[in-house]
């Protein structure tokens, strides 16, 4: 229980704090595959998927206010809704009230780089990255196991987005386990503008991998030997998805077709799907053409997140 005020936790740092801003970055979420089981109980499916991070991101910075305010930009903030639904508002209401303590409030500068509803699980990041942040910004000090149940508490995709590192996840998604860090890896995503939410997706499931077929990966050194061990991996959710959103499968095409694309795949419950690359120049080559001949488009060129991205910093 926290019993001081968050003035009284704060102290001299918290002082010289409060005219700072506080960043945190809030990385793009990537299934490398994703198997689905049965439902249970809950009404959700039980899933097991290899989750990594790319260096793209939405950004975020907290300033100090009486009150918790939201201001989004960048090139999907307008389509981001600021209500009591937002999940960066959701999230910070939520510690709030589980630590009330006086004077907590923060003004929120969202900037939304990533796509909606994509597979990319760009809510669940954004929510996380307030969890990170929260913590350090109002001194909350709480310890990783009790934000990653609060994390647990906000959606399936957030305790994974919480470590923003290489995890393996289990149950409805919320049991996860770091793994060993891996080498950067070069990706390039594509998003063909379709959003396809999650419940139609599942709902259109009709062919499932099932459970416990893959055991969490060893230390992988290179690029071949991620895709030798995601050979007999997939994502259960890219048929019914292609479904319900055919463009998928002209994503795929389009990066299968590209030099060096060792794999393509659909993310999440999609629309996003990524190519693995053998080599930087080959990755940014695709990502130029794809851009050039499918103009409405995402297309980003980016690279599997070093250890550390997601870690708040303070700025003046």
């Amino acid at each position: 229980m926290i019993a001081r005020t968050a003035q009284e936790k704060s102290g001299p740092d918290g002082d010289a704090n409060a005219a700072r801003r506080l960043s945190v970055r809030a990385p793009a979420k990537i299934n490398l595959f994703l198997h689905i089981g049965d439902r249970g109980s809950d009404g959700y499916h039980a899933l097991e998927s290899l989750v990594v991070f790319a260096e793209t991101s939405d950004r975020l910075e907290f300033t100090h206010a009486s009150d918790l305010t939201l201001k989004t930009t960048g090139p999907f903030g307008k389509a981001l809704s600021r209500d009591k639904d937002n999940l960066v508002l959701k999230t910070a209401r939520l510690l709030k009230a589980k630590y009330p303590l006086e004077g907590l409030g923060a003004h929120v500068a969202l900037e939304k780089n990533l796509p909606l509803a994509s597979g990319l699980g760009g809510g669940s990041a954004d929510a996380a990255a307030v969890l990170r942040a929260l913590n350090r910004f109002w001194r909350l000090d709480l310890p990783e196991e009790e934000l990653l149940d609060i994390a647990a508490e906000i959606g399936s995709d957030v305790p994974a987005c919480f470590l923003s590192s290489p995890c393996w996840m289990e149950g409805r998604g919320t049991r996860v386990t770091k793994l060993a860090t891996m080498p950067p890896f070069e990706l390039v995503l594509v998003n063909p503008g379709v959003a396809v939410p999650t419940g139609p997706v599942f709902d259109a499931l009709n062919a499932r991998s099932g459970v416990g077929a893959i055991a969490p990966p060893p230390a992988l050194a290179s690029v071949w030997d991620l895709v030798a061990y995601l050979a007999d991996a997939g994502n259960d959710l890219e048929a019914p998805a292609s479904r319900l959103a055919p463009v998928i499968e002209d994503v795929l095409a389009a990066l299968g077709h590209e030099p060096a694309c060792v794999l393509a795949q659909m993310s999440g419950s999609g629309a996003t799907c990524f190519g693995l690359f053998d080599g930087a120049v080959y990755a940014a080559g695709a990502a130029e053409r794809i851009a050039q001949e499918h103009p409405h488009w995402w297309v980003k060129s980016t690279r599997i997140a070093p250890p550390g991205i997601g870690a708040p910093h303070w700025s003046t």
